[in-house]
């Protein structure tokens, strides 16, 4: 038993100091980002956000540009934990922030997503569109590995669409699906009882097939919102509406490619994309900063969750500490 208690008092060691260097990572990242010359504001709407200087400049004599980074799956899942996902409201209203501060000539946003909602993707397009209208700064996109179907409806207004000859774009188009597991259930002998106040209160039902009307409702929902895609493309790509209808047939396209079909500017990276912005506006020495949501310390918190999990080396000693105690 002594033995015992003496494995375990050992296990239980080896959690503690993991958790201990854990924490200590946090300190490290507290420490490189004021050092790397983050610092926290307040804007008009009394919301924190953080600032970081990525290119030194004179803001006042040369110039200052603006980046927000929007990445992930665009979805509004409201509050995020210590910034670990997307967050839907915070991004808007850090474009908000960007489109108010007098400083700022330009925005580039650094683009890196698959999609996600048609509503969050929209709200994201017209806001773009309106900081254009309203405030005549010109707003750029960088793409990273992948803007897709949402990444681009959102990228389509933009002045000027950088992205590597890589980049994984296009996708444009609107899906919908729904799995049907009513064999499966008859297989195994399960009954479903439903009771509803209309005929179609159970489409897209999981327990049955869907019926031609079902389908035929469905198919008007996805033209509908497929026929905003497109304008949205023809509006701001200045495209015919036609070539959009024959290249939007839902399929991806590398940067490259893209380029060919008019769907971006430049092959380019995001430096690119800051070069030309500093030439279009013809700014001096401009300052480029970098907006992050929510300064505090649960986005310090989360950039150090973050940076802690992609080192396999750390991630696996808490797991295995965690799992032998």
């Amino acid at each position: 038993k002594k033995e015992d208690d003496f494995v375990s008092s050992k296990r239980w060691i080896a959690l503690v100091i993991a958790i201990a260097l854990f924490f200590v990572s946090i300190v490290y990242q507290f420490g490189v980002s004021f050092s790397q010359e983050e610092t926290g504001l307040v804007d008009t709407k009394g919301n924190l956000f953080g600032e970081k200087v990525i290119k030194p400049g004179s803001p006042i004599g040369g110039g200052k540009i603006a980046v927000l980074n929007l990445e992930g799956v665009i979805l509004d899942t409201g509050e995020i934990p210590f910034g670990l996902a997307y967050d839907h409201k915070g991004f808007l209203s850090l474009l908000d922030r960007a489109a108010n501060d007098p400083l700022v000539d330009g925005i580039i946003i650094r683009v890196n997503s698959p999609g996600g909602g048609v509503v969050e993707s929209a709200e994201i397009h017209d806001k773009i569109v309106h900081v254009k209208e309203e405030t005549g700064k010109p707003v750029y996109i960088s793409m990273g590995n992948t803007a897709a179907s949402g990444g681009y409806y959102i990228s389509a207004p933009a002045d000027k669409i950088f992205a590597h000859a890589a980049t994984l774009t296009g996708s444009i188009g609107v899906i919908m699906e729904n799995i049907n597991f009513s064999e499966f259930a008859d297989e195994l002998g399960i009954d479903f009882n439903t009771i509803k106040s209309g005929e179609f209160k159970d489409i897209m039902s999981s327990t049955r097939p869907m019926t031609e009307e079902e389908v035929a409702i469905l198919q008007t929902i996805i033209d509908d919102l497929y026929d905003d895609f497109v304008k949205v493309i023809v509006d701001g790509r200045g495209m015919d509406e036609a070539k959009v209808r024959e290249i939007g047939d839902g399929r991806i396209y590398t940067g490259r490619q893209a380029y060919e079909l008019n769907l971006i500017d430049e092959i380019g990276s995001f430096d690119d994309a800051i070069t030309a912005m500093e030439e279009d506006l013809g700014l001096g020495d401009a300052q480029v900063v970098e907006y992050r949501p929510g300064f505090g310390f649960s986005q310090l918190f989360g950039f150090a969750a973050k940076s802690f999990v992609k080192n396999d080396a750390n991630w696996l000693g808490l797991l295995n500490a965690i799992r032998d105690s």
